[in-house]
């Protein structure tokens, strides 16, 4: 097989890494998932930075370790969690666009704060789409396989024209406490009103339970009002879904269709990246939309 001439070769993949991009909107009712990047701000940042349509396919790297090797020179951004970024071992700047000459080692670092950078480069990650999408679905294995060294990933052809903009001075993801915004509901009705009040006034502690699936909640336990089990009914990003044990799960880009425990409450669409960016341990404080 030729390989395409404008490449990243994979030399160490850290924790996790993957290719994502938006995802695959519209196919729920098929039992196809959403999947795409679990922060996608900061995949649309990148993508803006290098003039790429905001939903170009980049690679998401969970606590840094990720190394590439350049196949054909070109512009790259990192953008999410502040993984240092070193070409041949020399610094870049986070969420700027630099050059990368070709035969060069890029490397992140594990990032001090959030936990998952988004690596992109001019003209996207050219895997070849699954249902729509270039994006790897860790629960339905869908897309491409995460990332292992020896990966070879083609670029696409980069927009006319040079790069506009060569930083975005955004605030890093916090280490403190995460505030999230949520709509009460489907099912607020099966808790109690001390569960409901503990919801939005304790904080909750993420656990090391978390993935791209979803992120288990450590605090107090929401008591249901009513006994029985409800039939499974869709399930959508953000969602806070309460079993049995009483500790609420958040789903996140990966999260299953279909869910047969109650909904308490759905976190917000826009406040989602920052659910993404936390990592265990972190509290997080959820507040009604009706407050915020």
């Amino acid at each position: 097989m030729t390989r395409p001439t404008r490449r990243l070769e994979v030399l160490a993949a850290g924790p996790l890494a993957t290719v994502q991009d938006l995802g695959r909107p519209g196919l729920a009712a098929l039992g196809v998932g959403l999947s795409g990047a679990a922060d996608t701000a900061s995949l649309r940042l990148a993508n803006r930075l290098l003039g790429n349509d905001e939903g170009a396919a980049a690679l998401e790297a969970t606590l840094g370790g990720l190394e590439v090797r350049a196949h054909g020179g070109m512009f790259m951004a990192v953008t999410g969690a502040p993984a240092a970024m070193t070409i041949e071992g020399t610094p870049v700047g986070h969420a700027s666009v630099c050059w990368v000459p070709n035969g060069a080692r890029v490397r992140l670092e594990p990032p001090g704060s959030g936990l998952r950078s988004y690596l992109a480069v001019r003209g996207g990650i050219g895997v070849d789409r699954v249902l729509g999408s270039r994006s790897t679905d860790t629960l339905a294995g869908l897309g491409p396989e995460p990332l292992s060294p020896g990966r070879q990933l083609p670029v696409g052809r980069p927009p006319a024209g040079d790069p506009l903009v060569d930083r975005a001075p955004v605030a890093p993801p916090t280490t403190g406490p995460v505030r999230l915004r949520v709509r009460l509901g489907p099912r607020e009705d099966w808790f109690d009103g001390d569960s409901l009040r503990a919801l939005l006034a304790e904080p909750w502690e993420v656990t090391s339970e978390s993935d791209r699936v979803g992120m288990r909640l450590s605090g107090p336990v929401l008591r249901r009002s009513r006994d029985g089990e409800l039939p499974s009914e869709g399930m959508t990003l953000g969602a806070l879904q309460v079993p049995p044990s009483g500790r609420p799960t958040l789903f996140l880009a990966d999260h299953p269709v279909t869910g047969g425990y109650p909904v308490i409450a759905v976190v917000l669409s826009r406040d989602v990246p920052l659910a993404a960016q936390a990592r265990p341990g972190q509290r997080i404080h959820f507040t009604s939309r009706e407050g915020s």
